[in-house]
């Protein structure tokens, strides 16, 4: 069991249902996934882009991309139906949690100038997102191999019923948000 995990069960779940007045431990909001998106318009040219996306995707997660696909054809950006426009890594069990642990840990501290993240990036549901300008913040890519910096937007689906339950929950497993 991962560090996290075992954080989770051991000191989250008694603060979280003394704060919120749980009556049963399942009603303790959890995490249920982490997605990983890249999202490239450029793909649409550059074939090879979406190769050197994936790679960079696979290295970051440790798990196989998943390639979208646009849902309408839009003429103005040359975009037909079917047409591969990105990359996403849905993360879930052992493997989110590691990916989770090495964000907050590895991750944000390493980003230059760093005073927190946003609180008001939740989505109503208790579910946070978070946007990267570039790969190059995660240890596992090597700066020298790349082919073009890529953003890349990170969900946080948890089972929280409202956001103040999500921020509650993210603050507790070491999200450094912002003070007010």
């Amino acid at each position: 069991m991962s560090p996290l995990k075992e954080k989770y069960r051991k000191e989250v779940i008694p603060k979280l249902m003394e704060l919120h007045k749980y009556q049963n431990v399942m009603q303790v909001p959890r995490l249920e996934k982490v997605v990983l998106n890249i999202g490239m318009g450029e793909a649409i040219k550059n074939g090879k882009a979406l190769e050197a996306a994936e790679k960079d995707l696979a290295t970051i997660s440790g798990q196989h991309p998943v390639t979208t696909r646009a849902k309408k054809s839009i003429s103005t950006f040359k975009l037909r139906t079917g047409m591969p426009i990105g990359l996403k890594v849905t993360l879930r069990g052992g493997r989110m949690y590691e990916f989770f642990d090495k964000l907050v840990n590895a991750v944000l501290p390493r980003i230059r100038e760093f005073q927190g993240l946003s609180r008001d990036s939740f989505d109503g549901r208790g579910n946070y997102t978070l946007g990267f300008k570039e790969q190059v913040v995660f240890p596992e890519i090597e700066y020298d191999k790349i082919d073009k910096t890529r953003g890349l937007e990170i969900s946080i689906i948890t089972t929280a019923k409202t956001d103040e339950e999500g921020r509650s929950l993210l603050e507790l497993l070491g999200v450094p948000f912002i003070k007010e």
